[in-house]
């Protein structure tokens, strides 16, 4: 199975296919200068569900015990790589994205960095969102840079992750080489941010559900 993160891009536009875990539509959030649990209670993750340890898989166990978890609740893996964690989800959207202007708390504090790629499956485009921890924001659709001159625009443009703009439709042959492009865009993406932060998340794990569960209010 693949490791890196350029795997997750790659089915970013395809179904789970029945596994147990998690392959296609997944939203990815990683921090870095906060630990994981209290990274996951700034997403307002119960200490006591993640103390317990529960692997993704057997998400069902808490789902079917008598309503203590909201229907509206996020099911969301999560592991630590170096000096990132990472939280993965595939309901559509990220959480922190859903959540960082609206709950207190979640936003980078001055010595925490977050960077989130979400799907926005259900409202594209999806989107980067580059939160360095100086009280702004920077984002961008899949396909351009943050605009701010970074290491990580910098990352974007090494691979490949910038498009042009669209050809003129008459020009049929540019047209084509643009929307293969575009097709290939969400993999480096992907690719882009794990050169940025050196993330590796194996792909056999987290298809098998194997990675531990956090259980993540909706945010609307």
């Amino acid at each position: 199975m693949s490791e890196g993160i350029p795997w997750i891009g790659a089915y970013s536009r395809t179904h789970a296919g029945g596994v147990p875990g998690m392959r296609g539509h997944i939203s990815l959030t990683a921090a870095r200068g906060i630990g994981a649990e209290e990274f996951l209670m700034a997403l307002c993750a119960d200490l006591a569900q993640l103390e317990d340890g529960l692997p993704y898989k057997d998400w069902r166990t808490l789902s079917a015990d008598g309503g203590t978890v909201s229907a509206h609740a996020n099911w969301a893996m999560y592991g630590v790589h170096g000096e990132w964690v990472y939280v993965l989800e595939d309901w559509g959207m990220a959480t922190w994205y859903t959540s960082f202007r609206k709950v207190e708390g979640v936003a980078p504090y001055p010595d925490e960095e977050v960077l989130c790629l979400t799907m926005n499956s259900h409202c594209p485009p999806s989107l980067l969102v580059h939160a360095p921890g100086d009280g702004d924001d920077r984002r961008a659709e899949f396909g351009e840079t943050t605009g701010s001159g970074s290491a990580l625009d910098e990352a974007l443009q090494a691979a490949g992750a910038v498009l042009p703009p669209r050809p003129d439709a008459l020009d049929e042959t540019a047209v084509a080489r643009y929307e293969a492009e575009s097709e290939a865009l969400p993999r480096a993406v992907f690719a882009a941010v794990g050169s940025y932060t050196g993330l590796v998340i194996d792909q056999g794990a987290v298809e098998a559900g194997d990675l531990p569960l956090a259980v993540l209010p909706g945010v609307t």
